[in-house]
């Protein structure tokens, strides 16, 4: 039953909501008004009655998240936060969609307060809620004991036809049915209109029967203005603690506009005529603008005051559960801190020059190690546990009745997963994981682009990363995938070219707090340096280092990273043998070397050197700007080929003999410009790749 009636107050806020929404949008001439108005009782019924948020600390950790998946509609969720406290002014309010405002065409979560996740690429946030959900439980499972839960909050949100449509959201949404996250509630803008028209043209089948099948609890309102049963959905959603729901909620897109129900009202402003007519329709002064009536104005900042009490009570809660269990109390504040525990690589393992193993192992180990110092750390597989070296123990899996374990079966969910991450990671109080082949980092390449956007710090483990993977043939070998990650911003990519190389990655991921970092490993066995003979590992951190450096002023410099870096070890020892200065450098991540000082850079790279052979097994494109007009790159640009993995290397010239007559070739090309003999004064023609 409802729990109070609903009263004018309610409907001016409402309305008060819906012209906001479509001021903005008018005033920008650009947006989308449609949803807002169709959606902005649904909406004003949660915020009101059942969000528990604090605006004035929008990252308290036991509020409730809201999330607006259908991100279009975001001058819903700015209406809302304006109205309810956050700092959002109404100046941002009159800016929507405008350079340097807080209130851009979708909503940011780095940018604006009280936004939880960025949205807009339709079925992401409807992932994004799932991973708070899972981090939500996982938390409780970990930290709350009886008479202290420190951690109980629901995650709610809004999504669209276009959601359901993609098919990241149904591979979340299975997830989340299997995995029986009762605390997520989903009210779904059931209005049949899409951008280019009616679903009908392409989405026609009965949604809440497939939900029903992943596992989810399924409501309708049939009226989406009828605020008591919007209100009574919502609690009997509350009631079943055994599955996630979907309510569907049938409104009619841009109620109360000449354009209602019609793909004309989705994405364009509703322009000065229609604007008035629509104000005319809910009794509304259309010669007012912006305009915010004093009663909805005190009435909604006095509902978010309350969050204020909320958080209070928490803490004091906290204080209780501090006293109570220090040591899991301390735990807790240090996860949602950024921070790690004292010590928490004393186990990173250290790997000598018999430890020869594909990078991949050597990331297991270390996540191994990880795991067992930050307890708070949770992530997994698409299905690939066994393969990309991640935590696989079934006994030790994140399951129904077994939320405190950390090792999460994705299925065979790539863009889930992605978008799944991104979610937990915004919960925060978790650092999050997950892995799959470097080949299938396409399927998520969506969810990986929102995290670079908003600095969430996920770690991707993308193993068999090269055709050095053999027999599976083209359509697993990776190509242009290294360097298509490279394009993304704020992404650091690292190929680490041995175990402790791998170690020391691990070590930069764990520690990165603003920004996603993907591990790019090895299925193949490879070398492991010695150390004691060439440069320390750590200087992974600067991006690019001399590994092993020539005795005197270097003729030639040998880049390298991943599997490949062991070639350029041995021919540099060949070049030597014949009298040729040739400095070789590991460069597991461009990033991180663009962010050294141009000194240390001109150091690795001197710019007098202008003879540069890198070797990758990978495209080429991007490369040259590392080895100048003059060098020369050995890499693949076409797709492979299925044979055993040291045939194929072999068969594209990843070669030591290869990489010794290719840069023979770059030094003859110079010599014979110059006019003089190369050292060895043997003539070598360029080699096949």
């Amino acid at each position: 039953m409802a729990r109070q009636d609903f009263t004018d107050l309610d409907k001016l806020s409402i309305d008060t909501i819906r012209f906001l929404s479509v001021d903005m949008v008018q005033q920008a001439n650009s947006g989308h008004p449609g949803l807002p108005l169709g959606a902005a009782p649904m909406a004003y019924v949660l915020w009101s009655r059942f969000l528990r948020f604090n605006p004035a600390n929008p990252h308290w950790p036991n509020r409730d998240r809201f999330i607006l998946s259908a991100g279009h509609g975001s001058a819903l969720l700015y209406s809302l936060l304006h109205l309810f406290g956050y700092n959002l002014p109404l100046e941002e309010i009159k800016r929507f969609r405008q350079i340097g405002s807080k209130t851009p065409g979708h909503p940011e979560s780095m940018l604006t307060p009280g936004v939880e996740v960025t949205t807009g690429p339709l079925g992401q946030g409807f992932g994004n809620g799932i991973g708070v959900a899972i981090a939500e439980a996982f938390l409780v499972a970990s930290f709350n004991r009886p008479g202290h839960n420190i951690t109980d909050h629901y995650t709610y949100g809004i999504v669209s036809d276009g959601d359901l449509m993609e098919g990241v959201a149904s591979e979340a949404a299975s997830l989340a049915g299997h995995l029986k996250l009762g605390k997520l509630i989903y009210l779904y803008d059931d209005n049949k209109i899409s951008l280019d028209g009616p679903t009908s043209l392409a989405f026609t089948e009965d949604v809440p029967a497939r939900f029903r099948a992943y596992g989810w609890q399924t409501l309708t309102v049939e009226d989406g203005n009828d605020l008591p049963a919007i209100e009574q959905a919502i609690l009997e959603a509350q009631a079943d603690t055994e599955h996630p729901t979907l309510i569907s909620v049938k409104t009619v897109i841009g109620y109360g506009s000449p354009q209602a129900g019609t793909s004309k009202v989705h994405g364009s402003a509703l322009g000065e005529e229609n604007v008035r007519k629509t104000k005319e329709f809910y009794g509304w002064d259309p010669n007012q603008t912006f305009y915010i009536p004093e009663e909805v104005k005190t009435y909604l900042l006095d509902q978010g005051k309350k969050g204020a009490a909320l958080q209070e009570e928490w803490n004091r809660q906290l204080e209780k559960f501090t006293k109570a269990f220090p040591e899991e109390a301390g735990i807790f504040k240090l996860a949602y801190s950024g921070d790690l525990p004292e010590g928490w690589d004393k186990d990173l393992p250290a790997f000598g020059p018999d430890d020869a193993m594909a990078t991949r192992q050597a990331s297991g180990k270390a996540l191994n190690a990880l795991k067992k110092n930050i307890p708070w750390i949770i992530g997994g597989s698409a299905d690939l546990a066994s393969s990309t070296e991640t935590p696989k123990q079934e006994d030790l899996s994140f399951q129904p009745g077994r939320y405190q374990d950390s090792n999460i079966w994705f299925g065979v969910r790539e863009h889930a997963m992605g978008a799944i991450l991104n979610g937990m990671a915004s919960h925060r109080g978790v650092r999050v994981y997950g892995g799959t082949f470097l080949t299938f980092s396409d399927y998520m390449r969506g969810a990986i682009r929102l995290a670079a956007l908003t600095e969430a710090p996920v770690t991707y483990i993308f193993t068999h990363d090269s055709i050095g993977l053999g027999e599976d043939g083209p359509t697993h070998q990776p190509i242009e995938q290294v360097t298509a990650l490279r394009t993304i911003p704020n992404l650091t990519v690292i190929r680490p070219g041995d175990a402790n190389e791998t170690v020391e990655a691990w070590r930069i991921a764990i520690q990165r707090l603003k920004g996603p970092v993907a591990l790019i490993l090895s299925r193949q066995k490879m070398p492991n340096l010695d150390r004691g003979k060439y440069a320390p590992a750590n200087n992974v951190a600067k991006g690019a280092y001399i590994l092993r450096d020539s005795k005197d002023t270097p003729q030639i410099i040998l880049i390298a990273t991943g599997s490949e870096l062991h070639l350029v070890v041995e021919a540099q020892e060949r070049l030597e043998q014949v009298g040729i200065n040739a400095r070789v450098v590991s460069m597991p991540s461009w990033e991180l070397f663009e962010k050294q000082d141009q000194a240390y850079k001109d150091s690795v790279l001197p710019p007098s050197v202008h003879q540069r052979l890198a070797v990758e097994a990978g495209v080429t494109v991007g490369w040259y700007k590392y080895v100048t007009a003059e060098g020369d790159v050995i890499g693949i640009d076409r797709f492979g080929e299925s044979g055993p993995g040291n045939e194929v290397m072999n068969h594209f010239g990843f070669t030591v003999e290869n990489v010794y007559n290719r840069a023979r070739a770059l030094l003859q090309k110079q010599e014979r410009v110059k006019g003089s003999p190369v050292a060895g004064n043997a003539d070598v023609e360029r080699s096949s790749d």
